[in-house]
């Protein structure tokens, strides 16, 4: 039986968003939403943004991650993360749910 699980934030992630907050000095959330489209079917969404009501919300150390109810599903048990690579840096979702994903990391399918 798979448990349905909310996605975990990793401390890196935390850690990138009160820069991005300290060099802006903006306080918004981290959204992280499914749409429709990419080359695989579904893509993800990644911006700040601010709280909806249906949101789920993941707070740590004063930094707060965004999930819509809609995208919900998609993302369970995922992992949001930041990385740095020689190729730039960006936020990244390590999702068991896409069965493929595209080269560029934001495109799936499930």
């Amino acid at each position: 039986m798979n448990l349905t699980l909310p996605p975990r934030v990793t401390d890196r992630a935390y850690a990138r968003l009160a820069q991005i907050a300290e060099m802006t000095g903006q306080t918004k959330a981290l959204r992280v939403a499914v749409e429709g489209g990419g080359c695989s079917g579904f893509q993800y969404d990644i911006k700040l943004d601010d709280a909806h009501a249906d949101d789920l919300v993941l707070e740590r150390a004063g930094q707060t991650v965004l999930v819509d109810a809609v995208s919900l599903p998609f993302l369970s048990n995922a992992v949001i993360d930041f990385t740095e690579e020689l190729i730039g840096a960006r936020f990244v979702i390590e999702n068991p749910n896409a069965s493929s994903s595209c080269g560029c990391g934001t495109s799936f399918s499930i």
